[in-house]
């Protein structure tokens, strides 16, 4: 697993183990801190290393704790690293792109869809693969897929243990956009660039109230509006939007 910055956006590529055995004692505590070592970054760009992008758990370990009688306890240790982390990403100020070069499944596929935007490669490729481990979903994936597929294709998903290819996938709306191999890390460094432009307000905020919008009723909601865009006429973001306008140019938030 290496960090490197790439045109000013910081690129996480999760190599063998981390990526291979995304899931375990070993390397999810490692992917979380490299991870939470970035949040505050303007944008940061996760992808993977040959065939997966983020994928599997470690079955041996899985075998070991049902011998061991501590399946229950493995099941909450790691969950209890990798549900703060999702949530982290979601609320963050940063922009998290996935370049998917291959398979995110599992927790993968819910570090891939807790990102704001998904770019994958024609290699990409998506799976719970829960329930072929006698398992119910996790990883933030029941609520975070529905959001973006509809909850009937969600259900379909999951209960028929389905495998999205990349193509599939971007057609339902689980990735924005496919891309050929060789350009998928440029791209995705482009559009965490692009999206990533904005203020730190602004792209809280707007994180925040999108998160929220379809768990609040409309009332709830505007108030929750207007709390946030009162605070952003505070800032010096919005003095600079201001005087960006009126001068016609663009604006400077770095």
């Amino acid at each position: 697993m290496n960090i490197e910055d790439v045109d000013g956006v910081k690129v996480l590529r999760l190599t063998g183990g981390s990526a291979t055995k995304s899931f375990s004692r070993e390397f999810l505590p490692k992917i979380a801190d490299a991870v939470n070592s970035l949040m505050g970054e303007k944008a940061v760009v996760i992808t993977g290393e040959g065939k997966f992008f983020s994928a599997g758990a470690d079955i041996n370990a899985f075998q070991k704790s049902i011998d061991d009688g501590d399946s229950v306890e493995l099941i909450r240790e790691l969950t209890g690293i990798l549900h703060p982390l999702l949530l982290k990403m979601r609320t963050s100020s940063t922009i998290f792109v996935a370049a998917l070069n291959g398979a995110s499944a599992g927790g993968g596929l819910g570090l891939a869809l807790a990102c704001d935007a998904r770019i994958a490669s024609p290699e990409g490729k998506m799976a719970a693969s829960y329930a072929g481990m006698g398992l119910s979903p996790d990883g933030g994936t029941t609520w975070l897929l529905p959001r973006l597929v509809g909850e009937q294709v969600a259900r379909r998903f999951f209960l028929e243990n389905q495998v999205w290819d990349a193509s599939e996938a971007c057609h339902l709306g689980a990735i924005d956009q496919v891309v050929a191999a060789d350009n998928l890390l440029a791209r995705a460094i482009h559009v965490a660039k692009t999206w990533s432009q904005w203020g730190s307000h602004t792209k809280e905020a707007t994180k925040h109230l999108l998160l929220t919008q379809n768990i609040n009723d409309l009332e709830t909601h505007l108030t929750h509006e207007r709390t946030l865009i009162e605070a952003a006429g505070t800032t010096e973001e919005f003095a600079e939007g201001v005087r960006a306008f009126l001068e016609k140019r663009k604006p400077d938030f770095s």
